[in-house]
């Protein structure tokens, strides 16, 4: 397990550094994810894109990084290698997103949204993999917080709408595109020259898992894991809701509300504030409370945050209702990386990780968005809305079954346990 460390540490140094490096790499992982979203209005002028065009653009690359995580995360266990995956992912992301600026109809754009995905799903398993162990114990949810959630939040969130926007109305959502190779090649070279394979203080393990292994567990073993299942279902309600809001919201308030660009892009931006303060504060609320009463109240909270879309009228009420009820994106760090983390044996660390994320975007980022813009057609763009509520109320729901990981929680309650008297005989 992890021991607290000194400030001065090299470990303590390291962590920080790779911390930075993580957060920028999957940040601008869904800078690039996310773009298509605040871009639609501007390509719909172009293509004439339908609710369930634009449903399938976001969900193919929700197929494709589902199955690239699966691949990717049980080939870095198999190998036992991770940052040679890493550096290619994220050229490869970059390279593939900008070219979606270059494609001159829907399917072309369906091909470049898919390859970027197969780039883009071997990130978050590697980088947590990583971040896991690199950090001391009582940081860990707060780290991987910050790795998954506040880095998507604060540029797939907040600046991505704000630039992108910006871009697509001063020259142009082609050039939006182009324009994100730049990051990804820089932070591929900050990778290369400075994560390491092994931590400072070598490979040290989460888990709560004690029975040794001499091989690597299969997918099966994995998946018998009860933590491990329940998050697999979690993920793909979890997925549901997020992806349909973040790929339908931006035109329901423009379509159907009526707001202006730059007040969409405005709303969109308190998603952003919203993503980046309970992207961290959530894991780290949960380091001191616990993982399962975390997913449950702040899940239950988020279920509100799609019905305000439809409800509330009001662009600034709105902003802000969002900044308080958009807080799932905090538990996503708790169901696809702590708490598999938490219960697998460190030998299928990265397999773990990738098999919730791998199966939540395959069923929640990919049929999800399919499903809602078919509903959306059918029956208008609020229902794509109230599907994500109720995928939100099924992941309160599945909480319910999880078995308590956070290591501060289970030391107090073992000292607990250990004070109270022998039962008289």
């Amino acid at each position: 397990m992890f021991g607290n460390r000194s400030p001065a540490t090299p470990a303590r140094r390291y962590e920080y550094l790779l911390l930075t490096v993580l957060f920028l790499s999957f940040g601008f992982v869904f800078f690039d994810r996310q773009a298509l979203s605040f871009l639609a209005p501007y390509i719909d002028g172009d293509f004439g894109l339908s609710n369930t065009e634009l449903g399938t653009l976001s969900g193919v690359l929700a197929l494709t990084w589902a199955l690239s995580g699966l691949f990717f995360g049980r080939l870095s266990d198999r190998l036992g290698t991770r940052k040679p995956i890493l550096i290619a992912a994220v050229l490869m992301f970059s390279v593939f997103s900008a070219a979606s600026g270059l494609m001159t109809g829907f399917v072309g754009l369906l091909i470049a949204r898919a390859l970027m995905g197969i780039a883009e799903g071997a990130v978050l398993p590697i980088a947590q993999s990583l971040m896991v162990e690199a950090s001391a114990e009582h940081r860990r949810g707060l780290n991987m917080g910050l790795v998954q959630g506040s880095s998507a939040g604060l540029l797939g969130g907040i600046v991505c709408p704000l630039v992108a926007v910006w871009i697509a109305e001063e020259h142009g959502w082609r050039t939006a595109f182009h324009l994100t190779i730049i990051p990804g090649l820089l932070i591929a070279l900050w990778i290369w020259r400075s994560v390491r394979e092994t931590p400072p203080l070598g490979r040290v393990t989460a888990t709560t898992e004690r029975t040794p292994t001499a091989e690597k567990p299969s997918l099966w073993q994995v998946l018998r894991h009860r933590n491990v299942l329940l998050c697999v279902l979690a993920a793909c309600c979890y997925l549901t809701w997020f992806i349909v809001i973040i790929t339908f919201t931006p035109k329901y308030l423009t379509d159907v509300k009526g707001f202006a660009p730059g007040t969409m892009s405005a709303v969109m931006t308190c998603f952003g504030v919203a993503w980046v303060v309970w992207g961290f504060l959530t894991p780290a609320i949960s380091d001191r409370i616990g993982r399962k009463t975390t997913m449950i109240a702040f899940t239950a909270v988020a279920a509100l945050c799609p019905l305000a879309v439809v409800y509330v009228a009001d662009p600034l009420l709105l902003g802000v209702i969002v900044v308080l009820t958009y807080t799932g994106l905090g538990c996503f760090t708790l169901f696809m990386a702590t708490i598999p983390a938490e219960t697998v044996h460190p030998a299928a660390l990265a397999t773990a990780l990738g098999l919730v994320m791998g199966v939540g975007e395959l069923a929640g980022g990919f049929l999800g968005p399919l499903v809602a813009g078919w509903a959306s057609d059918i029956w208008g763009l609020q229902s794509a809305m109230f599907i994500a509520a109720g995928g939100a109320v099924l992941v309160v729901l599945l909480s319910l079954g999880l078995r308590e990981t956070a290591p501060m929680v289970l030391r107090r309650r073992a000292a607990a346990a250990a004070q109270e008297p022998e039962p008289v005989r």
